[in-house]
């Protein structure tokens, strides 16, 4: 199984950009699937971004698109998520999560192969 970590959350004010990154260990990086997902404290967990294994597909919820952007570096076993134009609501804990399956990734489909502990984004107004 593979083990993920997230790091590169922060503070930032609205309008800024903040990536977030995503490092793999374990079995081959290049057979998952990857997505980023995001929780507020008291809400459930939503889809924010997936792409797929060779790193050419790539889907996001209408809450980000045109200004999240996800990518993935297989020889890094990285996956990357660019956010640009951020918004108070925006801010949450963001996960990184892996499948072999990207449908099940896009559905939030549990339960998912691999999870990261999380990282904080805050954006202040």
């Amino acid at each position: 199984q593979v083990q993920l970590v997230e790091s590169g959350g922060g503070s930032v004010q609205a309008g800024g950009s903040l990536s977030l990154s995503c490092a793999a260990s374990g079995r081959t990086f290049s057979s998952y699937s990857m997505g980023w997902f995001r929780q507020v404290q008291g809400k459930e967990r939503e889809f924010v971004a997936a792409v797929g294994k060779s790193g050419i597909s790539t889907y996001y919820s209408d809450s980000v698109k045109g200004r999240f952007f996800i990518s993935r570096d297989n020889a890094k076993h990285t996956v990357y998520l660019q956010m640009n134009s951020l918004k108070p609501e925006d801010t949450a804990v963001y996960y990184c999560a892996a499948d072999p399956s990207l449908s099940s990734v896009v559905g939030g489909r549990s339960p998912l192969d691999a999870w990261g502990q999380g990282t904080l984004v805050t954006v202040s107004s």
